[in-house]
């Protein structure tokens, strides 16, 4: 589990480096737009596929703040019944690897 004080010191692309990691040894399919600037604007970060669900999930730092695209997005998945949210390093690895598991 991550430290409140690692956490805080946590950049979004070292989140994401775990994430992937864990993914690839869950068996999960993972879609990462690498270069976003030719891209539909706030779309997720991720999206991960498994056998058993789809997660849609936006990484930002601790104190990363969702901008309205990525809050529209989020909000127009939720409300077409996705599993759709923001994942922050305070969640690393244990909320992340628990939601993980929901769709392995």
């Amino acid at each position: 589990m991550t430290t409140p004080a690692l956490a805080g010191s946590m950049r979004e692309r070292e989140l994401q480096t775990g994430i992937l990691s864990l993914a690839r040894l869950m068996g999960l399919l993972v879609y990462h737009t690498y270069d976003s600037r030719r891209s539909q604007p706030g779309f997720p970060d991720l999206v991960i596929v498994g056998p058993r669900g789809v997660l849609y999930r936006e990484l930002k730092t601790i104190n990363g703040r969702v901008s309205p695209d990525q809050q529209k997005w989020l909000t127009a998945l939720q409300r077409a019944g996705q599993d759709a949210g923001v994942w922050r390093p305070d969640q690393w690895p244990d909320v992340i690897q628990d939601e993980m598991r929901r769709v392995a």
